[in-house]
């Protein structure tokens, strides 16, 4: 049995309640233009037939009193009483599948095809309607015990007025509409079951895809991120499930990132703490001589400040992707924090004896925070130190635009292959040259200022060309910016 909470049961039951409700519309709307079709239809009938009986009866009555005439006792009312008169308005009753009658001015019967004449007079309501040729739909004042299709019209010879009626029974309307609604209810049974079974099986196939989905779904919830949906047909369930791919595939390469990112954890933290526990153990069994014991706590006390500078730079990136970190915005000169990271360096510069240039501006004003924005400097001047040669420069470029400032950081060098340069910002990522250059790294630096700059509203790219320079260009807001 289907699941009554299904899209399949909803959307089946609403298609079906659609159809079968437009079924009784329609058979509404049948039933009521039938009927009136046939009101109309009838009504047309007798008013015909009743005016050419009124004229014939005239002619024959005409007939019959000049042949009668002279005869003593002969009246109009017996003439009208006649076999000649009675075929007239039977041939026409027949015609029409009614009867016919006559009455006086009185309303006194005196002819009836189906011998009603002792049924009583007709009022006098009946005979003034009658005199304007109106139609009835009445048991004309309770001639008739039930209700008829009745035409009335009048007819004068001499000085005397007659009425001719012509009647039909509304059974023959009732039998004429139910053997059309009969008509319809088989159509409409054969036509609702073929529907029903289209309906039922263009459902089965439009909610395919959703249980496609669905069943993707928990494999790549169970961890299988190979899994992809194949193309649809259907322009919705086609965006959907390329959506759905580039989760997969995003979600795939996150548990990639992630196990990379243990792992590469697990590495920084266990080499130097490997090292921090051997020169210990070195110390205190006396493997290490007392004239090496300075030299292996200096090491001990690197390893240690690099598991520091790790551990934060975890923590740092944490808040920052959970959101928990806070801007404290303020409007600085930007030269400051690159001039007191030059002071920090100042001993490793002249030690590679580098040129430093393009601080020779105005004021460089940035609206950010300024111990991250520090950070992003100490960070990218650390890596610039690093890697470029001796003798050779680090140069500074500031280019203002509307509400951003460009800051750029280039150091004469190496650089970087085009193979290098999309991973330059990964987490951990070491480039060939830097881990023979760089032993107390940990390889979230560069992560870090990209980073702190998006969380500013900022990008950053790099550029080189190897074996000339390699150059970094952040942006940051020098105006306050309104988050919506």
């Amino acid at each position: 049995m289907r699941d009554t909470k299904s899209i399949f049961f909803k959307y089946f039951i609403i298609c079906a309640a659609v159809i079968l409700v437009s079924f009784i519309c329609l058979g509404a709307v049948l039933l009521l233009v039938s009927s009136q079709y046939f009101i109309a239809e009838k009504r047309d009938l007798l008013e015909s037939n009743v005016s050419d009986a009124c004229q014939e009866a005239v002619e024959s009555i005409d007939i019959l009193a000049g042949n009668l005439a002279g005869t003593s006792g002969a009246s109009i009312d017996m003439i009208i009483d006649s076999p000649e008169v009675m075929e007239v308005i039977k041939s026409h009753s027949q015609s029409v599948g009614g009867q016919f009658f006559i009455s006086d001015d009185n309303g006194d019967i005196i002819l009836c095809t189906d011998g009603h004449e002792s049924h009583g007079r007709l009022s006098g309501d009946v005979l003034a309607d009658a005199s304007g040729g109106n139609y009835f739909n009445t048991n004309l004042g309770g001639f008739f015990e039930e209700e008829m299709h009745t035409y009335g019209a009048s007819f004068t010879y001499g000085d005397e007025t007659y009425y001719m009626f012509g009647s039909i029974t509304l059974s023959e309307q009732d039998d004429y509409i139910w053997n059309i609604m009969q008509i319809f209810l088989l159509s409409m049974v054969f036509v609702l079951a073929a529907a029903l079974v289209i309906v039922y099986i263009a459902t089965m196939r439009l909610t395919a895809p959703i249980k496609e989905l669905a069943q993707t779904a928990k494999i790549i919830g169970e961890g299988n991120f190979s899994k992809s949906v194949p193309e649809y047909n259907t322009t919705e369930f086609d965006i959907l499930g390329k959506a759905f791919n580039d989760m997969s595939e995003s979600l795939g390469a996150y548990d990639k990132m992630r196990s990379s990112f243990v792992a590469n954890v697990s590495h920084e933290l266990r080499t130097p703490m490997t090292s921090i526990g051997g020169f210990v153990d070195g110390i205190l069994d006396g493997t290490i001589p007392k004239s090496e014991e300075k030299k292996y706590l200096r090491i001990i006390s690197t390893e240690v400040q690099r598991l520091t500078r790790l551990v934060r730079s975890m923590l740092n990136l944490a808040k920052i992707e959970s959101g928990s970190m806070e801007l404290n915005l303020q409007s600085f000169s930007l030269i400051e924090p690159i001039v007191d990271t030059l002071v920090t360096f100042e001993s490793r510069l002249e030690e590679k004896n580098i040129d430093i240039r393009g601080l020779d501006v105005d004021r460089v004003t940035v609206c950010a925070d300024n111990d991250l924005v520090h950070q992003v400097i100490y960070n990218l001047l650390e890596n610039a130190i690093k890697f470029v040669d001796k003798g050779g420069y680090i140069e500074f470029g500031f280019t203002a635009h509307d509400k951003f400032t460009a800051v750029s950081i280039k150091n004469s060098g190496e650089g970087l292959s085009e193979k290098e340069l999309p991973l330059v910002f990964d987490r951990f990522y070491k480039s060939d040259e830097s881990r023979g250059k760089d032993k107390s790294g940990v390889g979230l630096g560069l992560n870090i200022v990209r980073s702190i700059v998006k969380l500013h509203g900022g990008n950053i790219m790099v550029r080189s060309v190897k074996g000339e320079y390699t150059e970094f260009v952040f942006t940051l807001p020098n105006q306050r910016i309104d988050k919506e």
